[in-house]
C-alpha cells in the first residue's frame, strides 16, 4: 500500500449504524478520542435519524440519507476550525443514531385498584391491562430530555416511566368517562384512543408519540365478580327454585369431594346429588329418564239432596244428614217414597242403597199379627 493509500485511509471514515436488538433506541457511534475524519461519509437508513454533538451542544439532526462531513456542506458547523491539522481530525464530535421506527407489543397494567363511581354499582374498583407502542418523533429533543450522555439508550430505560403516564391518564379517562363497568368491554378501543390523546402532550414533551395503545382487559374486584357470576347463573336458570335446587347439588358435590368426609361423604354426596339433578332435568349421567306418571285423584263425589212423597204431597229438598235425622225419629221408614234428581222415578227409600244404610242401625219393622 503507497503513502497516498494510508493518508486516504487516515481522513476518509464511514459512520453507519445497523441493529438487531430490537429495543436499542439510541446509540452512540464510537471512535477513540470522538474523532470523526474530515470528509467522512455519514449514512442514515430509513427509520434512523443521527444527531451530530459538537462539544457537548447539539449541533445538527440528520435524517435518512448519505452526507458527507465537511465544513463547506454543514452550515451549523462553519465555525468549527483547524480542520487541515493532518491526522488530527478536526470533528472532535459525537453521533448518536436514533432508531426512529415503531416500538412494538409493550405491557401496561394497573398496579393498584382504580376507584370510581359506577351507575349500577356505585362506588366499585377495577383493574386494567393492555399494550402500547412508542416511537421517536423528534430526535433531537428526546436525545436532550431523557438520554443525555448515555452511549446506548434501551426501551427498557423509559418504559417504566411511560407506563405510570399511562395508567395515570386512563385513571383520570375511565373515572370521568360516565361509562358502566359491564358496558366497558364494549368501549375498549374508544377508552384506548381517549387516553392515547390525553396522553399525547406530555409523551411530546420527550420526543416520543404513542401511536397505539390497546385495552386488553378490565376486571372488577374477585367478590364483585364473583356475584356477577351468581347473577348471571340466576338468570340462566330463570327460576329461583330451580337455581337453588342447583346451589344445593353444588354444595353436595363439594362436601363428597372434601376428603375429611371420607367415602361415605362422597357416596351421599352423589346420590343426592344425582336425585336433585333427576328433580331438576330429569337426566342423569347415564340418559335422560322420563319422571314417573302419577294418577289423577278421583272426582270428589256428589252429595244428593231427596225429595219426599206423602198423602199425594211432596216435601224437600233435604240432605243426607237431614234424612238420617228423620229416620231415627221416624218421620222416615223403609217404605217411604224418595226421589232425587237422575233417579228413574220414585223409590221406597229401603231399596236406594245410598239411604238403605240409615236403617240398619234401626230394627226392622215388626211381624204382621
Amino acid at each position: 500500500m503507497g503513502i497516498f493509500d494510508f493518508l486516504t485511509g487516515e481522513f476518509i471514515d464511514v459512520i453507519h449504524w445497523t441493529d438487531d436488538t430490537r429495543d436499542t433506541m439510541v446509540w452512540r457511534f464510537e471512535r477513540e478520542g470522538h474523532e470523526i475524519k474530515y470528509g467522512a461519509k455519514l449514512t442514515v437508513r430509513e427509520g434512523q435519524a443521527a444527531v451530530f454533538v459538537h462539544e457537548g451542544q447539539l449541533a445538527d439532526v440528520f435524517t435518512p440519507g448519505l452526507y458527507m462531513l465537511e465544513t463547506n456542506n454543514m452550515p451549523v458547523m462553519t465555525t468549527l476550525q483547524h480542520w487541515d491539522h493532518g491526522f488530527q481530525s478536526p470533528f472532535k464530535s459525537e453521533i448518536y443514531f436514533v432508531n426512529t421506527t415503531r416500538f412494538n407489543d409493550l405491557k401496561w397494567g394497573t398496579k393498584n385498584p382504580i376507584m370510581l363511581r359506577d351507575p349500577e354499582f356505585g362506588p366499585t374498583r377495577l383493574r386494567a391491562y393492555g399494550t402500547y407502542s412508542v416511537r421517536v418523533s423528534d430526535p433531537a429533543r428526546f436525545l436532550l430530555e431523557i438520554v443525555g450522555t448515555d452511549g446506548e439508550f434501551t426501551m427498557d430505560e423509559i418504559s417504566y416511566q411511560i407506563r405510570n403516564i399511562i395508567v395515570q391518564e386512563f385513571s383520570r379517562a375511565i373515572a370521568s368517562s360516565g361509562i358502566p363497568v359491564l358496558d366497558m368491554a364494549a368501549n375498549t378501543a374508544d377508552l384506548g384512543k381517549l387516553v392515547a390523546e390525553a396522553i399525547s402532550a406530555t409523551i411530546a414533551e420527550y420526543g416520543l408519540t404513542i401511536p397505539e395503545l390497546y385495552i386488553e382487559n378490565i376486571s372488577l374486584p374477585p367478590a364483585v365478580e364473583k356475584a356477577l357470576d351468581k347473577r348471571t347463573s340466576m338468570g340462566v336458570v330463570g327460576d329461583l327454585g330451580r337455581f337453588t335446587q342447583y346451589s344445593a347439588a353444588e354444595a353436595m358435590t363439594e362436601a363428597a369431594q372434601n376428603p375429611a368426609g371420607g367415602g361415605m361423604a362422597a357416596g351421599m354426596g352423589a346420590g343426592m346429588g344425582l336425585a336433585m339433578a333427576q328433580q331438576m332435568g330429569g337426566s342423569s349421567p347415564w340418559g335422560a329418564r322420563p319422571a314417573p306418571a302419577t294418577a289423577a285423584p278421583p272426582p270428589q263425589p256428589v252429595e244428593h239432596v231427596w225429595h219426599i212423597a206423602e198423602k199425594g204431597e211432596t216435601r224437600g229438598p233435604f240432605s243426607k244428614a237431614d234424612m238420617g235425622r228423620m229416620a231415627q225419629e221416624g218421620g222416615l221408614t223403609r217404605d217411604t217414597h224418595v226421589w232425587t234428581p237422575g233417579q228413574d222415578g220414585w223409590m221406597r227409600a229401603g231399596q236406594v242403597q245410598e239411604l238403605a244404610q240409615l236403617f240398619t242401625v234401626l230394627p226392622p219393622p215388626p211381624p204382621a199379627d
